[in-house]
């Protein structure tokens, strides 16, 4: 008789990433011709810059194919810490072991719920957060602890709310600024005092920061800029939105070394060292400072504009409400009471598709069922005509 699959305990409640789901739908309904304006996807839409790419043809010439560290090669996790030092500004200086360079920052992250959770453990995560977080606890056999943010205040939690949230088996919380979904930026008081309460408490700080440079009005600010110790942080980065570097996964985590140590055995039994070559690109992007610096500015400025021009498309609707962005490259829109659905995000998200030919993600994927987040990560026109199209197939 033919084995039938059943999912192990460890994945039975997985489920499928909506955002890479939405990608794969626009692009097959782009193959059959049908002219989607694809506004789910997660990436930058710019070429990876040219010095960073010469680079990588140059780390081949040289050799750069084979196995390295587990936890990346000496010379990257230097000039991680030196960037990381740029920004920290008290306490002592991050060191090149309290690198792991990984495959994504999502492989980072992932390393870090493993490492630092496990049965029993309560995990707070500020919602809507990114999809993967809540799978990420999910499978270090951890507990999620969805602690809703305030629509008041750009779906922000406060200190407060992740206070009134914990119990005694609260291990830890999720952190991400600038936000995916909503684009949202916490400010520098905001941040200070939820680091403070985990530093109280003896949480572990997961803070995401991927989105870090993408900043608009005032600039993003660091958990190492701000924290008063990092003995209870773990700060996630990597090169792919501010460098568009999507396609070469890179990421890293910076930490206590023990706990470093660890992810670095974990790792070690999993993926092992990322890419060579994408390694040496990333050293490229992280040590030519002057040279990236350019181009992630220019990048930054565009998608600004784009942001922009968005949100002045949205105004000519005054009755839809979104989260105003002012990082990253989305904009989270309310879709409440949509034709009556349960799921209002997901019946706009397949009624948007299917009659106005735009794809968007459903806030369910967030954890907000009344929302859809769009994405501006594309050319300025298309952007402009599928928020307008949003709007439309809202006060239809």
């Amino acid at each position: 008789m033919p084995l039938s699959f059943q999912p192990s305990p460890n994945i039975a409640r997985l489920k499928e990433s909506a955002t890479l789901a939405v990608a794969a739908k626009a692009r097959a309904l782009k193959g059959q011709g049908i002219p989607v304006i694809d506004l789910g996807a997660g990436e930058p839409d710019f070429d990876t810059p040219a010095f960073i790419r010469q680079a990588a043809a140059q780390a081949i010439e040289a050799g750069a194919t084979r196995y390295t560290n587990t936890e990346g090669i000496l010379p990257l996790r230097e000039a991680i810490a030196a960037d990381a030092n740029r920004i920290q500004v008290q306490g002592t200086p991050v060191t090149a072991a309290e690198v792991v360079v990984s495959n994504g920052s999502k492989q980072s992250l992932y390393n870090a719920c493993v490492c630092c959770f496990g049965p029993g453990d309560d995990v707070l995560i500020p919602t809507p957060s990114w999809t993967s977080y809540f799978e990420m606890v999910e499978l270090a056999r951890a507990n999620c602890v969805a602690v809703p943010g305030d629509p008041a205040n750009a779906l922000k939690v406060t200190a407060a709310m992740l206070e009134a949230a914990a119990t005694p088996r609260t291990k830890g919380l999720m952190l991400n600024s600038p936000s995916n979904p909503t684009g949202a930026v916490y400010s520098r008081e905001e941040l200070a005092s939820i680091l403070a309460l985990a530093s109280e408490r003896g949480w572990w700080v997961i803070a995401d920061e991927i989105y870090l440079r993408i900043a608009y009005e005032t600039g993003a600010q660091s958990a190492l800029e701000i924290a008063s110790s990092r003995d209870n942080l773990i700060v996630i980065n990597g090169v792919a939105k501010a460098y568009a570097m999507t396609g070469w996964r890179i990421g890293w985590s910076i930490a206590p070394v023990a706990l470093s140590k660890a992810m670095t055995a974990f790792q070690g039994h999993t993926t092992s060292n990322p890419a060579a070559v994408s390694q040496y690109a990333a050293l490229a992007a992280m040590s030519e400072v002057a040279q990236a610096d350019a181009a992630v500015s220019e990048m930054v400025a565009a998608f600004r504009t784009r942001r922009d021009a968005v949100v002045t498309a949205l105004k000519a609707f005054p009755s839809v409400r979104y989260v105003h962005p002012e990082g990253a490259f989305y904009i989270y829109v309310n879709v409440e009471g949509f034709r009556g659905a349960a799921d209002p995000g997901a019946a706009f998200a397949a009624a948007v598709l299917e009659e106005y030919q735009v794809a968007v993600v459903p806030g369910s994927a967030f954890g907000t069922p009344g929302w859809i987040r769009a994405s501006y990560a594309t050319k300025q026109e298309l952007a402009v005509e599928g928020l307008t199209r949003i709007a439309r197939c809202l006060t239809a």
